[in-house]
């Protein structure tokens, strides 16, 4: 069932609610008022058929009592099938009115004389009522019961049910028609929003739906949907940019073994030492080779899902100690000092305590503290990298007194691939910083990068503390 349906039907079920509640309502309260405006006027005439049979009985001739008698007989006759009795006692002394008369159970005589009034209905709107009355000239009690047939509430209710009936079925048709137009006019925006995004493929993810600019629920969804794709094209540039750089990176390397070995192949017979020189040739490709596809599968890794990296506690303090050894090896000349400032645990976890994965930190801190080395030859300032425990978190600052980089290179230093001019003769392929940060926002932390051309630079790693 489509929206537009569902909504015209829940328009018309909830109406058709109403309106039958409502018409319920009207009638029953007309119902009740007109069956207790029927019930006053039976009393009404009850007490006057026993004022004027008391004026009548109390006249002193037979003549006068009869022609009384003649007067109420033509008095009673104007409501519908009534019927009147007058009783001293269990004695009818006047009795009146179409139809087959009932006897009357001497029940309700005492109750009447009891109570006063009494009202008792019946069905097809028949009504009885009983009223004592007290003649005080003769000291005498009577008991009048008057009956009739509520036939003008009988029809003008009927005529109320036709209205009522034909007035909801009348209003169903029309909100079924103008719910499925107007469910139609307010789903229109929801079609060309369709529509669009029918139209928008990976090639052109530039496009945008054209229904944010409102403040309705429609244009709401229309702007998550834009962000959407504004997170989408940047991933697709991103990815498009990774797979070109990533491609001239590797077919360097792999230029320079095939050339080694055509050389080596197509030419006259070489002496055993060059053949070794060309075998160290191809050694030292291979292994740039592997140090950029690692760097390339790091990148991947880092750019996973969150939730699917294991991460425990892990002490940086240690993680720092571990990067340091492993820079003394790889570079045994380069000096790091390292300074640690006073930590701040929390009772439950250690100093300088961070939760994160061990293998992935390890390779931003080796990435940040080799670029150090890297940029730093020539020069005889140590590296310093200093750990401390602001609130919160845990930072670690490497400082370096080498080349730097200008403000419009430092910029771009978080690009794959991107090398800054400076440094253009520096062995390296510009993914270090760029998978130091991916790191960085794995963990919920973040990396800063300051530097001045031919003073050094600064780079921070903050995580947040476990």
């Amino acid at each position: 069932m489509t929206i537009r349906t569902r909504l015209a039907l829940q328009f018309g079920v909830i109406l058709a609610i109403t309106l039958l509640l409502f018409s319920v309502v009207i009638y029953f309260f007309t119902f009740r008022a007109r069956r207790e405006a029927f019930t006053d006027n039976l009393f009404d005439r009850a007490l006057v058929v026993g004022h004027v049979y008391a004026d009548g009985a109390n006249r002193a001739d037979e003549a006068s009592r009869a022609s009384y008698r003649r007067y109420l007989r033509q008095f009673y006759r104007t409501l519908p099938e009534e019927q009147v009795r007058v009783y001293d006692g269990p004695r009818v002394v006047f009795r009146e009115g179409a139809g087959q008369y009932q006897p009357v159970a001497p029940a309700l005589l005492a109750q009447v004389l009891t109570q006063g009034r009494v009202v008792r209905r019946e069905g097809g709107y028949r009504q009885t009522v009983g009223l004592r009355y007290h003649d005080a000239r003769q000291q005498r009690t009577f008991v009048v019961l008057a009956s009739s047939v509520d036939a003008d509430s009988r029809h003008e209710l009927e005529t109320l049910r036709v209205i009522l009936l034909s007035g909801l079925l009348v209003s169903l048709v029309g909100v079924g028609i103008g719910g499925w137009f107007f469910a139609g006019q307010a789903l229109r925006p929801m079609q060309r929003i369709v529509q669009e995004v029918d139209s928008i493929t990976a090639s052109d993810l530039h496009q945008r739906l054209s229904m944010a600019d409102g403040q309705d629920e429609v244009s709401h969804l229309a702007q998550r949907f834009n962000r959407l794709l504004d997170r989408l094209e940047t991933a697709f540039a991103g990815q498009r940019t990774f797979v070109r750089d990533a491609s001239h990176e590797l077919r360097t390397p792999l230029t320079a073994i095939i050339g080694e070995l055509e050389v080596a192949l197509l030419q006259q017979e070489r002496t055993p030492e060059e053949y070794r020189r060309v075998l160290r040739s191809l050694l030292d490709a291979a292994r740039l080779l592997k140090d950029l596809t690692n760097g390339l599968l790091q990148i991947a890794r880092a750019s996973d899902d969150p939730s699917q990296i294991s991460r425990t506690q892990v002490r940086f303090d240690e993680l720092l100690l571990l990067a340091h050894e492993e820079m003394q090896r790889r570079h045994p000349t380069c000096r790091i000092d390292l300074e640690f400032g006073e930590s701040q645990p929390d009772g439950r976890t250690g100093p300088y305590s961070v939760f994160g994965n061990e293998a992935l930190l390890l390779v931003a801190v080796l990435n940040v503290l080799e670029n150090a080395c890297k940029f730093s030859v020539g020069h005889n300032q140590p590296i310093v990298a200093s750990l401390t425990a602001p609130p919160g978190h845990v930072c670690l600052e490497v400082r370096d007194q080498g080349m730097g980089m200008s403000e419009t290179d430092r910029q771009q230093v978080f690009v794959p691939f991107f090398r800054a001019e400076a440094v253009r003769n520096v062995p390296g392929h510009g993914i270090g910083l760029p998978l130091t940060s991916k790191i960085m926002e794995l963990h919920g932390g973040r990396i800063q990068v300051e530097s001045q051309l031919g003073r050094g630079t600064q780079v921070w790693l903050i995580l947040p503390f476990a």
